[in-house]
C-alpha cells in the first residue's frame, strides 16, 4: 500500500514538473512530454501498481504498435483498417486481462487512448490560442 503511494506521488511529480518545463518553454510539447504524461495519465486512471506497471507497459507498447502498423497498412481501405483494429483489439484484451485481471480495467485500457487524446487536444488548442493572444498583444 504504502510502494503504491509513493508510486503514485513519483508519477504526481513527474507530470507535473514535464507539464511546468513545457510551460516555461512557452512551446508546444515534444514526443517525449507527451508519452510521459500519457503514461501517467494511463496509470492514474487505471490504477497501476508498481508490479502491474512492470507488466502491463510491456504489453501496452506492444498494442500500440500493432494497432499503429494496422493503420498503416491499410489507409486507403477504411473497412479494413477497422477490421484489423478490431483483431489487434480482441487479442490484447486477453493479454491485457492477464496483467489486469478486472474486466472494468481491461475495458478502460481499450478506452483511456482516446480519453488522453481528448485532454491532450484541449489543452494544445488552449495553449495555441493563448500563444495567438500573446502574439496579438505584442503587436
Amino acid at each position: 500500500m504504502i510502494m503504491k503511494k509513493v508510486y503514485s506521488l513519483i508519477l504526481l511529480f513527474l507530470s507535473l514538473t514535464t507539464m511546468s518545463m513545457a510551460q516555461q518553454n512557452d512551446s508546444l510539447p515534444n514526443a517525449a512530454t507527451i508519452q510521459g504524461l500519457k503514461m501517467a495519465f494511463i496509470t492514474r486512471q487505471i490504477g497501476l501498481t508498481t508490479d502491474e506497471s512492470q507488466k502491463f507497459w510491456p504489453v501496452y507498447f506492444n498494442y500500440m504498435g500493432d494497432l499503429r502498423k494496422a493503420r498503416q497498412d491499410n489507409k486507403n481501405d477504411i473497412l479494413g483498417m477497422e477490421e484489423d483494429v478490431l483483431v489487434v483489439r480482441k487479442k490484447y484484451k486477453t493479454e491485457f486481462k492477464k496483467v489486469l485481471v478486472a474486466d472494468d480495467r481491461v475495458n478502460k485500457v481499450l478506452t483511456v487512448d482516446r480519453d488522453f487524446n481528448e485532454v491532450l487536444r484541449k489543452e494544445l488548442k488552449q495553449r495555441i490560442e493563448q500563444h495567438k493572444k500573446r502574439k496579438f498583444e505584442k503587436q
